[in-house]
């Protein structure tokens, strides 16, 4: 059996070794050599869109996908038969980092380190900024101690967030499909988003890209949420209308946003959000590392062979 891995990320193949299988690498932005699509296994990252489609074509023999994306849209829509081929995802590879990166820009709204930045790069002293300052004022987002963050969508990712949010002095709570109490967090349902998102300082959208949740931040939403009230998303850009929120801040009708992802990567130079008051833009950087892919892969080629369920299937 063939299984053929990717050089876009390094991996110790040392892990994936002592199997009834033959590793191969390949190169995700060209087609796959003649001699590798016979291969049973395809692991992808970042794979171009070409490369994806050419091997749904021509990998006649292929019965496992395993993507190291959390959300592996490029796999789905390149055109492999779903009803021959199982396809995993990377989920819980990437919860660090991106909880590590959403820290980073509710720091970043909170004590403006974007504006610091502004100021310096034209040669001013951001006296404002600095000196004396009112302790975790009314009405405003200085900090994270005592304010209240909802993350809306609690998955592995708020998981690993919600501790440090909590260590730091926030008040945290989860919005998802359902309620209930995950890892000590209390996650309300979608009967509650409008009563909770009214109580919210600071907003994290770790929500999944699917019809279900296009444009769940709407206007009527934004309006929701209090005036100081800043939104982070390390989602997928399509849970927010992006016209509604160049509104909300051009507006003030929010305090700000730092965001992630976008409904269109790259972000056209055309958008109002580069030049949108409090918006901070992050070229989709959040991820991009997925840490565990060996032991997720060993794994699964495990349970695969074993004829066994995989995990993180779609």
């Amino acid at each position: 059996m063939k299984l053929l891995y990717p050089t876009s990320l390094v991996l110790d193949t040392k892990e994936l070794e002592g199997f009834a299988a033959t590793l191969h690498a390949y190169d995700v932005k060209k087609p796959l050599p003649e001699d590798l699509i016979d291969a049973e296994v395809l692991v992808t990252w970042s794979n171009s869109a070409e490369n994806l489609k050419d091997a749904a074509k021509r990998m006649t023999n292929l019965k496992w996908i395993q993507s190291l994306a959390a959300g592996p849209n490029d796999v789905l829509n390149a055109g492999f038969d779903s009803k021959k081929i199982i396809v995993t995802t990377g989920s819980g590879l990437h919860d660090l980092t991106v909880a590590e990166h959403a820290l980073g820009m509710l720091l970043d709204g909170a004590r403006r380190f974007f504006e610091m930045r502004d100021y310096q790069t034209q040669g001013k002293w951001p006296g404002h900024l600095g000196g004396p300052q009112p302790d975790r004022p009314k009405g405003k987002f200085t900090t994270l101690r005592d304010a209240n963050v909802t993350i809306w969508g609690f998955g592995n990712i708020a998981k690993a967030l919600a501790p440090w949010l909590t260590s730091l002095g926030a008040n945290v709570k989860g919005l998802a499909r359902s309620s209930g109490v995950r890892n000590g967090v209390e996650v309300y349902g979608d009967d509650k988003i409008d009563e909770i998102l009214a109580r919210t300082d600071a907003l994290v959208m770790i929500l999944p890209g699917a019809e279900s949740t296009n444009n769940a931040l709407n206007a009527a939403r934004l309006k929701t949420l209090p005036k100081h009230a800043w939104v982070v998303n390390v989602g997928r850009g399509t849970a927010i209308d992006e016209d509604a929120l160049v509104e909300a801040l051009e507006s003030g009708e929010i305090g700000g946003a730092a965001l992630d992802v976008f409904v269109k990567e790259p972000l056209p130079e055309s958008s109002k959000l580069y030049k949108a008051p409090n918006c901070i833009i992050s070229p989709h950087a959040a991820g991009g590392r997925p840490q565990g892919a060996e032991e997720l892969i060993a794994f699964n080629l495990r349970k695969f062979m074993a004829g066994q369920e995989l995990r993180n299937v779609i």
